[in-house]
């Protein structure tokens, strides 16, 4: 390939470089939280977040069991120049698809999408994510959904 022709690809700014605290790969604990209908469950899944080819692109996937349920799932985050604003595009193992735009404030990354939101702050030298996640409920009012904690293994 020329000089020429390899000047003309595209190269990932630094708005990018936030999205490096995610590289690697974690183990996630955790727990749903109960309803009036449905016991807290455990959660416990492997996490692996990498930079797609290029480094625009994070690929985080994911799998293991909430409760007795086999489960898994595939996200994309990106930085979206166009509105100067993080993304992510999750689909998961029982067929849905969310969308979430994405703030970071220091340590602390915030998820908020239709019908899902999380906030999860980095520790321990970006070796510690502690995330609590929300849901809608049937009323439209926010609610615990689930807290974890993903320790960086690798």
């Amino acid at each position: 390939m020329t000089k020429n022709v390899a000047n003309q690809f595209a190269k990932a700014g630094p708005e990018y470089k936030p999205l490096e605290v995610f590289i690697g790969k974690w183990i996630n604990e955790g727990h749903t939280r109960a309803t009036a209908d449905t016991p807290a469950v455990p959660i416990l899944t492997s996490d692996v977040y990498e930079w797609m080819p290029g480094g625009f692109f994070v690929l985080h996937t994911a799998y293991g069991r909430i409760g007795n349920v086999d489960v898994g799932g595939t996200e994309v985050i990106s930085y979206d120049a166009a509105s100067k604003k993080y993304r992510s595009y999750l689909f998961d193992s029982q067929g849905h698809i969310s969308t979430h735009e994405l703030t970071v404030s220091g340590d602390t990354w915030r998820w908020s999408g239709e019908q899902t939101r999380s906030t999860a702050v980095f520790t321990d030298q970006d070796k510690t994510q502690t995330a609590h996640h929300e849901r809608l409920d049937e009323h439209g009012n926010w609610v615990p959904a689930m807290d974890v904690i993903l320790t960086k293994v690798e």
